[in-house]
């Protein structure tokens, strides 16, 4: 998972699909974390997307670098320890004037599950499970 997490980190912007009710959400994302040999995102608990999540946990992120796409097929699970929401902050240091490791608001989930596929014009699909 590893090359997953250096995939989306390079795209710098990925797009995160949840479901609320029967209707597909997709918006972008742009924080992706590896802590103890995991995937982490982040967003804040009052959002939509928090909600989303919670409700149904089944979530899809999609990244293009101009010459490969990746799709990733996941669950998300939320993680409420400091440290791992200290640990994305550091990665991400200026969402620290809207985010906290200690406030009631930041979110960080790590993604299990996961079946990341590779795409590209010119080669086959490459699949990696984790």
């Amino acid at each position: 998972m590893r090359e997953v997490y250096e995939f989306l980190k390079k795209c710098q912007t990925y797009y995160l699909a949840t479901v609320e009710g029967d209707q597909p959400r997709v918006r972008p994302f742009g924080t992706i974390d590896w802590f103890e040999d995991k995937l982490y995102i982040q967003t804040g608990k009052v959002k939509d997307v928090s909600k989303q999540m919670q409700q149904n946990p089944k979530i899809e992120l999609c990244a293009f670098d101009g010459e490969r796409w990746l799709r990733v097929a996941a669950t998300a699970v939320r993680d409420d320890r400091v440290e791992a929401k200290a640990h994305m902050l550091d990665a991400y240091p200026q969402l620290k004037g809207r985010y906290s490791a200690t406030d009631d608001n930041t979110e960080v989930l790590y993604l299990k599950d996961i079946t990341a596929t590779f795409y590209s014009f010119t080669g086959e699909p490459v699949t990696l499970k984790g």
